[in-house]
């Protein structure tokens, strides 16, 4: 078995807002209508949250069950525990119509840390920060790739594909320079 890494191995920068890679973290993509039966209990036993209402993000510790669109939700736990999420949620589902697959490691997660956190996103994407609520999921665009954020603590966490990430971390970076604040 291969070690599991993150994209970029926890790289960090410190600006005016503070950057960090954070992983290996446990992913899962929950596609499911919205009225299914078991969806509830399925995301209760995965991660330990209601099912979070439109645009919006249910934290329990260091999992949470976000809304990515009318039938999909994303599911965040910890790396290792995503085989038996997948597992509990099959059995709140039984035969019930749904797909679950882990993209853990088809993602890179980043946390923008701060007072003035909210600077480096504004640089990079089309959201009005002073009107983000505090579980609000953003599905959106950093400059030019797709991305998900959400306001945690004195911060950010953002989400968008692996394959980005050293792009995403250049913008981030960039945009946390010292001297470029609003």
């Amino acid at each position: 078995m291969s070690n599991v890494v993150s994209a970029l191995g926890n790289a960090s920068f410190a600006g005016f807002a503070k950057i960090t890679e954070v992983g290996p973290l446990g992913m899962i993509s929950l596609r499911a209508k919205p009225d299914v039966k078991g969806l509830a209990e399925a995301i209760k036993a995965a991660v330990g949250t209601a099912v979070p209402a439109p645009r919006e993000i249910e934290i329990a510790g260091g999992k949470a069950a976000g809304w990515m669109s009318p039938d999909e939700y994303l599911l965040v736990l910890p790396y290792g525990e995503t085989d038996a999420a997948l597992a509990a949620i099959a059995q709140a589902f039984g035969g019930a119509h749904h797909l679950a697959v882990v993209v853990s490691d088809a993602r890179a997660v980043f946390r923008v840390e701060g007072a003035k956190a909210d600077q480096v996103l504004a640089k990079l994407s089309p959201v009005d920060f002073a009107t983000l609520g505090p579980k609000e999921l953003r599905r959106t665009r950093a400059a030019q790739v797709a991305a998900a954020f959400w306001k945690d603590g004195d911060g950010y966490t953002l989400v968008c594909f692996r394959s980005v990430a050293s792009y995403v971390m250049g913008l981030l970076t960039h945009s946390a320079m010292p001297g470029s604040e609003f």
